[in-house]
């Protein structure tokens, strides 16, 4: 009967450790959890970057419904012609395209389907050459992109995040890698939207946003969020601080400072942009009783990496409008 006893105890203290571990893990702002929207990408996953390497993870909570996304990158989507709705799109649906076309115009002028094994033999070789020379010729073009690559960094200390050192604050700009351009070119999947072009103040932007938004959601300000995030992100915000109110605690979050971080994707839609950027930052992270002000959870320095999106309108101010844990 006493050693019944002890294994329920010992069941009940494992249990209580496991919920506070998991309560803090749910600390900052948005709680650890992925949440938003990314326009017609909102069910697409991020490309993988240096800074986030493995996959993002789904959006759990999203206003935009999956129908609503995939109705409207269709809607975006260029029509296939006759050949590229047969075959696909990208550099092998050319291909067969091609193929198909010059047996047809063998056919019509008497010299058979492919003009002969000779004909077709000299055809696939010339074909195999240009597609090795595109080949080489994107390689070397994104192993020069990387080289040349800026080291992004803001000119003043942002609201909200701590100074570092030489290493901080820094973005390489790049996403997507080489694996992504030569899915594109072999008849991947083309996402929706145009691609956009991210400048150095952008990058200050996201950077400064980082700070702010955590600072706000610190500070339980939302007439703050409502200036840095959109609508969206500040009901899920909104819920999340009044959790923390309804259990008497308050999160606060401190020493934000950016560590690492690099371009996931950015396009456009519309008048509308978006960016993904991957950031590693640190913070400190603790629960604190409201009545008492004791801190109850965390207060020791950590790191994250996640996913963070963004959107403007065209001409406008970068919005926090999805977080996504890597």
């Amino acid at each position: 009967m006493t050693r019944h006893r002890l294994v329920i105890a010992i069941a009940a203290i494992a249990t209580a450790l496991v919920v506070a571990a998991a309560d803090y893990a749910d600390a900052r702002a948005g709680r650890g959890s992925s949440a938003g929207s990314r326009g017609t990408r909102t069910y697409s996953t991020p490309a993988p970057t240096q800074t986030a390497p493995s996959t993002a993870a789904p959006l759990q909570r999203s206003m935009t419904q999956p129908g609503q996304a995939s109705t409207a990158g269709a809607a975006t989507a260029a029509r296939p012609g006759l050949f590229g709705g047969m075959f696909g799109g990208g550099l092998l649906g050319g291909l067969a395209a091609g193929f198909l076309g010059a047996g047809l115009f063998g056919l019509l002028f008497g010299h058979g389907l492919f003009g002969g094994m000779g004909g077709f033999a000299s055809i696939l070789g010339l074909i195999i050459q240009i597609a090795l020379v595109v080949i080489v010729a994107r390689l070397i073009f994104a192993w020069w992109q990387r080289r040349n690559a800026p080291a992004y960094a803001s000119a003043a200390p942002s609201p909200g995040v701590a100074q570092g050192g030489p290493s901080a604050h820094a973005f390489n700009g790049l996403g997507g890698g080489v694996g992504s351009g030569l899915g594109g070119m072999f008849g991947g999947n083309k996402p929706a939207g145009e691609p956009l072009s991210v400048e150095k103040n952008d990058y200050d932007a996201f950077e400064r946003l980082l700070g702010e938004v955590q600072a706000a959601y610190s500070a339980e300000d939302l007439n703050a969020l409502r200036r840095l995030v959109t609508p969206e992100m500040l009901s899920y915000f909104s819920e999340d601080l009044s959790d923390n109110a309804s259990r008497g605690l308050i999160n606060q979050v401190s020493d934000v400072k950016l560590l690492q971080g690099d371009l996931a994707e950015a396009w456009r839609e519309g008048n509308t942009e978006y960016a993904t950027v991957a950031m590693r930052f640190a913070l400190t992270d603790r629960m604190v009783e409201r009545a008492s002000g004791r801190t109850v959870e965390g207060g020791s320095p950590s790191e994250a990496t996640e996913l963070w999106t963004f959107m403007r309108s065209r001409g406008g101010d970068w919005l926090l409008s999805a977080i996504q844990q890597a």
